[in-house]
């Protein structure tokens, strides 16, 4: 057992990053995570937590600073959790997620393949078109902003860096409704109050706004001076939700809607297909890096005109739709009974015919389409964090596909699908990593697998 105590100070080289972007050194021969610290470091850590095979602390000094270290360009880097990469140079955050796709599937996947340099943004900033505010009291002063590294404390932030402006107006026009009318705003420890979240979605092709008001209850009061106010200051405004949550939960957003002004939803475009895009809508929260990503999952598929595909996971149809301009037919599986009836809504308005979405478990699903006698040229998989759940690669498997294209958003359970579709005859051709969320540590890939019979 070592005998590390929290509060002590060490010097610590870091030789490596985790997968959440903290540095890593060792202290005798124990490992540990270092907030704050970048590979090639020598630092002053300081302990925060310590468990039985490693610890945990954050860099207190920088003895010798990598030559990535920048200057945080955003003045909350160390107070929000938001971002874990402020303090690494976009370049510098550009090779760690490349590196990071290779060492997962090497380590965990043992999958020696091709991985491409991730393709970055020329512009990282103020990319996202989604943002959820918590918002809280602070020293008898409401605040909105995003919760602190590893806790529900909110940090006060007037602008996010990484945030459309116009999320930004709308958190600042709601706070001051707030405030001048005196509504009540949700205590998350004594599940008590009204307000709970701002959620905004801003369509980057169309400029239209969603404004959703996540509440604990079924109404507000002074609606109609919140709904004028945002007229007022909010350009595109479409639409202006209520969304009812009630639960005591840290799940943001409750199952129910209402809308208190103009449209259930809004409209935007990726490329040249247009969605309809509701309040509790997956849809990909950085329209740029988007069309990259989508293009090289077509890329992959190389379709012909004579396929027929399978989309799984289909969300609301995005890639599906992409796929059936060029394919014979599109299938597409999607849990979420809401997001299937969105999908099917997206394919109506685009006028594409030569799809079907189907709502269902995929391990389930699958199978019926097999003993239908539909024979999949190319399946794509487009996962949750969790990857996919082994019925679903067996299903997949079974429909003996000459390609697979594989979407993943966390490279650690896309190893180990990839190891589990290697052994029963597919070979994993070429990975490439997309920078979707600049600033922090996530990392999306798609990877292109055929057939080895």
């Amino acid at each position: 057992m070592h005998n590390i105590k929290v509060g002590e100070n060490y010097e610590v080289y870091i030789d490596n990053m985790a997968h959440e972007g903290q540095g890593v050194g060792r202290i005798g021969g124990v490992a540990t995570f270092v907030e704050g610290a970048l590979t090639g470091e020598k630092v002053v850590a300081q302990i925060d937590k310590v468990y039985k095979n490693y610890v945990i602390s954050h860099v207190v000094e920088i003895l010798e600073k990598s030559h990535d270290r920048v200057k945080p360009l955003c003045s909350y880097a160390n107070k929000c959790g938001g971002c874990s990469f402020q303090h690494l140079s976009y370049e510098g955050q550009l090779k760690y997620k490349t590196q990071k796709v290779k060492d997962n599937l090497e380590r965990i996947g043992k999958v020696y393949t091709k991985v491409h340099e991730i393709i970055g943004m020329k512009e990282p900033q103020r990319y996202r078109n989604k943002a959820q505010f918590p918002v809280g009291m602070l020293d008898g002063e409401v605040v909105t902003g995003f919760y602190a590294p590893r806790s529900h404390d909110i940090a006060p932030i007037e602008s996010c860096m990484i945030q459309n402006e116009t999320s930004d107006n709308i958190a600042r026009t709601v706070r001051n409704w707030i405030k001048k009318y005196n509504v009540s705003v949700y205590d998350e420890k004594a599940g008590k109050g009204l307000i709970r979240h701002i959620v905004t979605r801003v369509a980057f092709k169309t400029g239209e706004v969603m404004v959703i008001l996540v509440v604990n209850g079924k109404h507000i009061p002074y609606k109609e001076q919140l709904i004028d106010a945002l007229k007022k200051e909010i350009k595109g405004l479409k639409s202006v939700v209520l969304n009812i949550n009630t639960k005591r939960t840290n799940v943001i957003m409750g199952e129910d809607n209402i809308t208190i002004y103009g449209s259930d939803n809004i409209i935007d475009y990726i490329k040249d297909i247009k969605f309809e895009i509701s309040p509790l809508s997956f849809f990909q929260v950085n329209p740029v890096q988007t069309e990259v990503l989508y293009g090289k999952v077509l890329e992959y598929a190389d379709l012909k005109g004579n396929e027929t595909v399978i989309d799984v996971y289909c969300g609301i149809g995005t890639i599906s739709l992409f796929a059936a301009q060029k394919a014979f037919f599109v299938y597409g599986i999607e849990a979420v009974h809401q997001a299937v009836e969105d999908a099917k809504r997206n394919a109506y308005i685009n006028g594409i015919k030569n799809v079907e979405f189907i709502s269902g478990q995929a391990e389930k699903v699958m199978p019926e389409l097999v003993d239908k006698g539909v024979k999949a040229d190319v399946v794509i998989i487009d996962p949750p964090r969790k990857g996919c759940d082994i019925p679903v690669l067996e299903a997949i498997v079974n429909m003996n596909p000459q390609k697979i294209v594989y979407v993943s958003c966390n490279p650690s359970t896309l190893a180990r699908d990839l190891r589990y579709l290697d052994d029963k005859g597919y070979k994993t051709m070429e990975v490439q990593p997309v920078d979707m969320f600049p600033y922090t540590h996530h990392v999306e890939s798609v990877c292109l697998i055929t057939n080895k019979s």
